[in-house]
């Protein structure tokens, strides 16, 4: 049982605001500036250095540094002003982003079968875009960090031996304060993010407008001819280097995932205000400094800086790494509740480390597997240079997902015509699929792992969701309908106890299993029996208005039905309080949970494959109880067990 998102009109005509987000415009966006834009405003550090000191054997001199600035510069005005700003982030789910959102708000996020795109093509390249974004926030916080580090470097040769374990206990240090949330450190992410970008743009317009007033010229990189001719007459080389481009366009898609959080306006004016210019006086400074020096330079970002303020930078850019880190970790941990939530993954332990803040979650177990895989990257690849090829494959992957994804959106809910939706994705998927393709040729160097992430949990949430449903089928073969339960329970006039027993279960109709064993082997029930189901919506949050449904079936049974949306985490005791402000009391001490749990064995007669009945098995059998996911008191809770075979 699921519900539609958000209203089906065009916001290309007049944008909805399904939640206004409250506050002055200029703190929204001073917010923004901390979590939306750590990762693409740390991109300086590394993303021109690789066009021109990476593996492309690229010759630095103007014409090549201002076809790079003009690609740089072009890349970052369609691509994050024109594709996410004005017409991706006008697709929201309830004022939420991000790609589940928008599968969401797709044909696969119903029933639907319908539309321009195939709905299982749409559920298969959502949910892999979404398997992308776990490589993404792997590598985000190795490579944003070690690129800082290695400022260390341009300093001094001494510094060298040291860099990765600096690294190392930077990345276990960030990992290690999630449990306490982001709130405290969450208060200085704007104004430091706000010291960051002014200093970058400081930096590059110091190198532009110093003494020799003929590098102002470095602007002519504006006009798109330069990047043109530069791949007119570069060729393949030219090609390639689009796959070390991308890295200035990386956290585009954190705009739109943490719209929820800030609403769109805020994130835009931060964008154009501060961000856009910052990152591009950077940029075309440190194209000055490659014209001026040419192949002296090998850290053009740092050598940007006098000598007295290296290392003030290098702590600098640290901070800002770590604040760029923090938002990715953030991201993972929602996208995980979102995905248990739709029912692509096993329950996690999920700790709300706010009691005021939305979407503050910790969850230990993806925070330990994001920590140690970092820390694998850092000690397999040595220098961001070869984490950077990992990089781009990520970023693309799931950037190109978006555009097909918006222009299903676009005809289904929008009502675009083929013409006017191909016309826009037309111009994004040149630059999408150029990117990509560039990124592609670099498989081998890196550009494996992201894919090979992406693929194992694509195959983890797509076996989970197949397990799940043929569990389900096997349970509703023998599930009795309830008004003929309920015969039998008046027929028999069996010993009901007092107090209340609360059934789990997932079912909307019929009669749990769990309570069938309960009756058949324990003869009797409580004088109260309310079967709870806690229903996902496909939409981010649930108003407390339609949360809540309670039917009586008679003979002391209820039925109560709660929905949450992906974004929510269900708990029993607020659902509680609900039935309680609708007549139906809980006194806990009286109440016993009954929650069912399945032994699989992959011996049955379903059409999986044998390798995920197995990987379904392993899956089930790791995750973690009902009771801490649901916050059921331990003590009140009777388990009964069930041997299914698949």
């Amino acid at each position: 049982m699921t519900e539609t998102g958000s209203s089906a009109e065009d916001p290309s005509e007049e944008e909805a605001a399904p939640h206004e987000i409250q506050g002055p415009l200029p703190l929204l966006a001073l917010g923004a500036l901390g979590v939306v834009y750590g990762d693409i405003g740390t991109s300086p550090l590394y993303a021109l250095r690789e066009c021109f000191l990476g593996e492309h054997d690229l010759a630095i001199n103007a014409a090549n540094v201002l076809g790079i600035l003009s690609l740089i510069f072009w890349s970052l005005v369609m691509v994050i002003s024109v594709k996410y700003l004005t017409f991706v982030m006008r697709a929201d789910n309830d004022g939420e982003g991000g790609i589940l959102a928008l599968l969401s708000l797709t044909r696969a996020g119903g029933a639907d079968r319908t539309g321009p795109l195939p709905r299982y093509a749409l559920l298969l390249m959502g949910l892999f875009a979404a398997s992308l974004l776990y490589g993404e926030g792997v590598i985000t916080p190795a490579i944003s960090v070690l690129s800082a580090v290695e400022g260390l470097a341009v300093a001094t040769d001494a510094f060298d031996p040291f860099i990765i374990p600096i690294t190392i206990g930077i990345l276990i240090g960030l990992f290690a304060v999630q449990s306490r949330g982001t709130a405290g450190i969450g208060a200085v992410f704007g104004p430091m993010m706000l010291v960051w970008f002014g200093t970058l743009g400081v930096l590059g317009a110091v190198q532009i407008f110093h003494q020799h007033a003929d590098h102002v010229s470095v602007l002519a990189a504006l006009n798109p001819g330069w990047a043109i001719s530069f791949l007119a007459s570069s060729g393949e080389v030219g090609f390639l280097v689009l796959g070390s481009v991308v890295l200035v366009i990386t956290g585009g898609e954190a705009l739109y995932a943490d719209m929820g959080h800030f609403g769109p306006m805020p994130i835009r004016l931060a964008w154009y205000t501060i961000v856009l210019p910052g990152l591009l006086l950077n940029y075309f400074g440190q194209g000055v400094l490659l014209i001026e020096h040419g192949a002296e330079v090998s850290n053009p970002f740092f050598e940007l800086a006098p000598s007295w303020g290296l290392y003030p930078l290098v702590v600098l850019a640290t901070a800002a790494t770590i604040i760029a880190s923090q938002a990715l970790i953030s991201g993972s941990f929602s996208l995980t509740q979102a995905a248990v939530q739709l029912g692509y993954s096993p329950r996690f332990t999920i700790i709300h480390t706010s009691k005021t803040a939305h979407g503050q979650i910790y969850i230990p177990a993806v925070n330990r597997a994001l920590m140690v895989f970092c820390i694998l990257l850092v000690l397999g690849f040595q220098e961001s240079s070869e984490l950077a090829d990992a990089y781009g494959m990520a970023v693309m992957g799931t950037m190109t997902t978006t555009t097909l994804l918006f222009y299903a959106v676009a005809r289904e809910r929008w009502g675009w015509s083929k013409l006017r939706a191909g016309a826009a994705i037309a111009v994004f998927l040149t630059f999408d699929l150029a990117f990509l393709g560039a990124n592609l040729v670099k498989f081998f160097e890196g550009g494996w792992f992201p894919l090979a992430v992406g693929a194992v949990l694509f195959a983890a949430m797509t076996t989970w969701k197949r397990g799940r449903a043929e569990v389900g089928a096997v349970l509703s073969e023998v599930r009795l309908p309830l008004d003929l339960f309920l015969q039998d329970v008046e027929a028999t006039e069996c010993h009901r106890v007092q107090g209340t027993a609360v059934v789990m279960t997932s079912a909307l109709e019929g009669v749990p299993s769990v309570l069938m064993h309960h009756f058949k082997h324990n003869k009797v029930l409580h004088e109260r029996v309310v079967l709870m189901s806690f229903i996902s919506a496909v939409r981010p949050e649930v108003p407390a208005r339609e949360r809540l449904s309670i039917e009586e079936c008679g003979h002391g049974f209820y039925r109560v039905s709660a929905k949450f949306g992906f974004m929510e985490t269900p708990r029993v005791e607020p659902v509680m309080a609900l039935c309680a402000a609708r007549g139906l009391r809980f006194e806990m001490q009286d109440t016993t949970f009954f929650l069912g749990r399945e032994t699989l064995l992959s011996t049955g007669p379903s059409s999986m494959a044998t390798w995920r009945k197995q990987l379904f098995a392993i899956l089930s059998r790791n995750a973690p109880s009902a009771t801490a996911y649901f916050g059921i008191p331990p003590n009140r809770v009777v388990e009964l067990g069930a041997q299914i075979e698949l």
